[in-house]
């Protein structure tokens, strides 16, 4: 199989689980999105509420900790003319997700769901970000999450108590 990310464990203990769900979640996404011949890399970075903080801080102007963060590479418009064309046959970079685990675990007690789907839901909302989807707007609200639930369904993964 082709390698799909990089995982980088910053200020947080590497985990076998963690990856084996980053890895099954991404597969899927390449999947739905017919990415799969293609040799686009996501890096994933776990950290903690302080760095996310601090990168949040430095990039966006928000001095705030958040559950995750995306840096695309590319806008939506020239990443969809890419794929068009299946220019994506050498290998590049679709951009960085940066997830704080411990935000993953908060959310995951407070919505009643295990930390698995919370993860899982945080890499599928990171990578439908780096493909140019957002969700401020409520016209692109409703373009996005059906796609980010298309995949954890795909998945198997729901938003019950699991």
């Amino acid at each position: 199989m082709i390698k799909m990310c990089e995982i980088i464990y910053e200020d947080v203990e590497p985990n076998e689980e963690y990856e084996k769900t980053i890895k099954k979640v991404l597969e899927e996404c390449y999947k739905t999105e017919n990415l799969t011949n293609s040799k686009l890399i996501i890096t994933i970075t776990l950290t903690t509420p302080e760095k996310i903080r601090q990168i949040n801080n430095e990039y966006r102007q928000i001095d705030k900790a958040t559950d995750v963060l995306s840096f695309p590479m590319f806008e939506k418009t020239e990443l969809d003319e890419k794929i068009k064309k299946q220019e994506f046959l050498h290998e590049d970079v679709l951009g960085d997700i940066i997830i704080s685990v411990q935000k993953v675990e908060e959310q995951a007690k407070e919505y009643g769901h295990s930390f698995e789907r919370e993860l899982s839901y945080m890499v599928v909302h990171g990578f439908y970000h780096l493909m140019g989807y957002d969700h401020i707007e409520e016209k692109d609200k409703i373009i996005m999450r059906p796609k980010e639930e298309n995949v954890l369904s795909k998945l198997g993964i729901t938003r019950e108590k699991e």
